[in-house]
Order: C-alpha cells, then structure tokens, then sequence
C-alpha cells in the first residue's frame, strides 16, 4: 500500500495534538531582521533543496512533548534549553545560512496524540528531522512509526528518556540517544545504596513503560548482588501532587524497605514523598532524571513552607548531566549566560499559564546540550545538507567537548553519546553535588 495512504488513514484513526507550528523566534520567521553583533550571513545561494525540512534559509526540527498539563515542566524546560542555544546560532547568522527553527506540538506525555504528532511532523510539517521527545510511554509508541521513515532517512537526535526500546533492535538505527540510560541510572543508585548498608530495596513507579524501565534496572543491579526487589508499589500516570498516596507507603513501609526508588514525573513522585514524610517515614528516597527535579522540588519547598515539615531531606536524585549551578564547567556558564541573554519563552500555542518557569534547570541544561550536539553535526553535514550527510556527521562524532566534562562520542554501531550518572541532594533549597554519601543519606 503505497505510504501516504497508509499513513494518511491511520492519522484518521489517532486523536493527535493541535498543531503549534509557531516559529520559535523572529529569525526562524524573517532571516533579513537585524541582529546586533550578528556574524555576516552566508550569501551564495544554495541550491533549491529537495530534502524535507531544509530550504536556503531554514532547517526545520520536529518535536512532539508534554509542553501543557500535569507534566509541563517536563516538554518546556527541555524546549527552552535547546532554543537558547538555537537563538545564539541564529543569531550569529544560522548554519550555512540556514536559521534553525523548531516546530513544536503538545502530546500532553500521553501515546496516542505523540504518534499523531509525529505523523503530522513528517507528513504535513515536513520537518528535517526529529528531536526532544519527551517520555517513555510516548516515545516507545511512536518509534514503529518513525521506522516507517527509515527509507527516507528520518532520524530522531536527543530524547527525554532512558528507556531500552529506543537502544535495541530494529529502532536504535534511527535514534540517536544523548543521555545515559534508565537502566545505568537505577544501576549506580543500587551500587551507591548498596555500598551504604541497604540491604531491602522498594520500588514506587508509575505504570507504564517508562516505570517498567526504571523497575528492571533496579532488578538487574540488585541481581548483580544475588538480590531481588523487595516490595512494589505503582501510581497512575498524570497523578497530581495534592494526591494521597499513603497506601503506596503504607506497603513499603510494611516490607521494612531500606531505601525506596522511584521512577516517574515529579508530581506523582513528590507526593509520593510527601505522603511518606507526612506518615513519618523518614528513609532515603531517591528519583531518576526524567523525574523533573527542580519541578518536583519546587512543590515539596512550597507545600513545606504550609505544614513547617521539611519534604527534603535523604531525598537522592540521579542525573544524566551536572547540575546546572556547576560554575567550573565552561558549558554550563556558556548555558546560564544564554539563557540570561535570551531567556527563551514558549511560543503562545505551547505556553501553559499555570506553569512557572525554572531559572535554570537539569532538564533544560539537557535540553541546551542536545542542541549543541544537532548544531555540530548539522556544520559537520556541510552546506549542502541532506538526511544522509547528517547522519553521517553524527556517527562522526569522537570525543565532542561539550563543556559538561564527559566528552560525548557516536559511531555507526554505537547511538548513546552520554553514559555518566550524577547524584544530587537538596541543600537549602537547591539541588547540589553529593560528595559525601553519610550527609546525604542522614534523616
């Protein structure tokens, strides 16, 4: 059956997003706009492109994430970190010219509408390629439709989640993934908790894939140490902080768990925290990266400054890169001076009023390195650009400085750029290193 057909009647059968093509800044609309201390533009004409998503002066990126609802913080900080950097590029004149813009639309972190997304995307936006996809249950749903564009060299670079679908057979040709892995994340938590003494390991995650994911990494490190998980608890994705989850504490506080890890989104996961603290149960509790640490963070700071009870303590997030106060890093001064310079905002159709920006955030210092990851490869493709060059210069890429101290590294048989894990603890209000695990883990 030929493809737009196909294609065309399974986007009937899919409740999708409303489409939210803004474009993301006055350059991505009129490339003649001054711009001040702007580098001079690349004048030769380029031949009339025939690939989708790229003319003389635009290359067009496609994105599909929870930008609106519970899960806001999630799709907008990760959009806001990569349009700073795109806005510097842009404004210094583009790549070859070329001004990057990206065409974004709300899934809401729910499947159906994130595969309708990527169908209009590809199809009616036609876009170069995809980035910034935000969760498991969204992105594991939409990769059988991505693999449907494999023959026409459609890639997707930098997605929020560490899931295995996405690493493995048959998609992993077509993703190219920045960050380190759920599976390495919960794999180091265990080590760290572990190594402390902990012996009876509970897990509370959201169920779905994206929870599943998380779980069977906690699994196989404790399998590591001929050990299993101890107790289990779940919550419903799209679960609000002002949730009573107490029956979830209540059973793995009946096991006698050491140590809860928890894989899900910050409002399921920070009630989860404030039930158990509510109840009194004071044990270390740690969450993943995709978790949204500042969002979560910023609720358990606000709820405690009601109740007098502090939400934070032996409270242990792992992260996929350093934490954005780390002034010894020249890519997060690079990425805090940006965001000052520019402090990008979300264009009408994506903005949600009842979310409250972060200053800067881990998800948005992820966000900012995906994109100056695509921006190599993109001055690496060369100026006559296609979907093949591109793939090319990322599988080209050895030992990228990202300023993040890791080096990022892809080749043609390996799609993870990223492997670290950090940990991080709150003090005074703020996520911060942890360099030593006994101040950490004291409640």
């Amino acid at each position: 059956m030929e493809r737009r057909r196909f294609l065309g009647g399974l986007a009937r059968g899919i409740a999708g997003g409303a489409l939210l093509g803004d474009s993301v800044t006055a350059w991505a609309q009129d490339p003649t706009l001054p711009t001040s201390g702007r580098a001079p533009r690349y004048t030769r004409e380029l031949p009339a492109a025939s690939v989708p998503g790229v003319t003389a002066r635009e290359i067009r990126i496609g994105s599909s994430a929870a930008f609106k609802g519970v899960q806001a913080g999630l799709g907008t900080e990760l959009y806001r970190g990569a349009q700073a950097y795109y806005d510097e590029v842009n404004a210094r004149g583009g790549i070859f010219g070329r001004t990057l813009s990206v065409v974004g639309l709300d899934d809401n972190y729910q499947p159906d509408p994130c595969i309708a997304n990527t169908l209009t995307l590809l199809e009616k936006e036609k876009v170069f390629f995809l980035s910034n996809y935000v969760g498991t249950p969204t992105l594991t749903r939409a990769l059988p439709m991505i693999k449907r564009y494999a023959d026409q060299g459609v890639v997707l670079v930098g997605n929020f989640t560490g899931a295995q679908p996405q690493r493995e057979a048959p998609y992993v040709d077509q993703v190219f993934n920045i960050r380190a892995s759920y599976r390495q994340e919960m794999m180091a938590l265990v080590e760290r908790f572990w190594q402390a003494g902990a012996r009876k390991f509970g897990v509370y995650y959201q169920i779905d894939a994206y929870g599943r994911s998380g779980t069977d990494g906690v699994a196989r490190g404790l399998a590591l140490r001929s050990a299993k998980i101890g107790a289990e608890a779940t919550y419903t994705r799209g679960a609000k902080f002002e949730e009573d989850m107490s029956l979830a504490v209540k059973a793995l506080r009946e096991a006698s768990c050491d140590v809860v890890l928890c894989t899900g989104a910050y409002a399921g996961c920070g009630a989860f925290v404030k039930s158990a603290r509510d109840a009194g149960w004071n044990i270390p509790i740690s969450n993943v990266s995709f978790v949204g640490s500042d969002a979560m963070l910023s609720l358990l700071v606000k709820h405690g400054k009601t109740t007098g009870r502090d939400y934070t303590r032996a409270l242990i997030n792992s992260q996929v890169v350093p934490s954005p106060d780390d002034l010894s890093l020249a890519g997060v001064v690079e990425f805090r001076a940006l965001i000052d310079k520019y402090n990008p905002q979300m264009p009408a159709g994506l903005r949600d009023p009842k979310y409250t920006l972060e200053k800067y955030s881990f998800i948005s210092l992820e966000g900012f390195v995906n994109a100056k990851v695509v921006v190599e490869a993109l001055r690496r493709a060369g100026a006559n650009l296609t979907r093949q060059s591109f793939r090319q210069a990322l599988e080209s890429l050895r030992n990228l400085d990202l300023g993040i101290g890791a080096p990022l590294a892809f080749s043609p048989e390996r799609h993870q750029g990223l492997d670290s894990v950090y940990f991080t603890r709150v003090d005074r209000e703020r996520w911060v290193p942890i360099s030593d695990w006994t101040v950490a883990l004291r409640v």
